[in-house]
């Protein structure tokens, strides 16, 4: 079985980095992954994104042009990609940001103000990881235990962000409940 995760939204909205974590949870749990950053003008404020391919096989191909799931951070990466997303697959929009849904009624759209839940914690710059927590918890794309574990490690490096990050993972699994 293979899923393909699109993350978008701005430049300097952590994307990158929520992909990282994705991929990295997925090796954990022994499967192939592919990691597909999108470099370029996007770092200074443009719509950034990241694929991430998940796969129990060998993965014959990176590149995807019809993800089976969405983070959009921004309405730009909603209204860029959602259409693209197979029918049966999640889009989660960060209604912090985004006032309209999908559009589409053929997949799982999941309404998280993730801006709002980072800021309620402390700091807006955990509002990625509170997003992706919501998405794991919601497409059960690995198992929840397993992304703690790798968010843990992503700041092994500074021990102080920890426990902030910790309860975006927290507050993100709730929020897709």
């Amino acid at each position: 079985m293979q899923s393909e995760v699109m993350f978008a939204g701005f430049g300097g909205q952590g994307i990158l980095l929520s992909a990282k974590i994705l991929a990295h949870a997925a090796m954990e749990e022994g499967r192939e992954v592919a990691w597909v950053p999108s470099y370029g003008p996007e770092m200074r404020g443009g719509t950034a994104y990241c694929t991430v391919v998940v796969s129990d096989r060998l993965i014959g191909s990176p590149i995807i042009r019809n993800p089976m799931h969405l983070v959009a951070m921004n309405r730009p990466s909603l209204e860029k990609f959602a259409a693209q997303v197979k029918p049966g697959g999640v889009i989660l929009i960060n209604s912090s940001l985004i006032d309209i849904g999908s559009g589409r009624s053929d997949v799982d759209e999941l309404r998280v103000p993730v801006n709002d839940i980072a800021v309620t914690l402390g700091s807006v710059r955990s509002a990625n990881i509170v997003a992706l927590a919501a998405f794991v918890a919601r497409s059960k794309i690995v198992a929840v235990d397993t992304l703690r574990a790798c968010v843990e490690a992503e700041f092994s490096k500074k021990k102080k962000l920890i426990p902030l990050n910790m309860a975006a993972v927290e507050e993100g699994c709730k929020a897709a409940a």
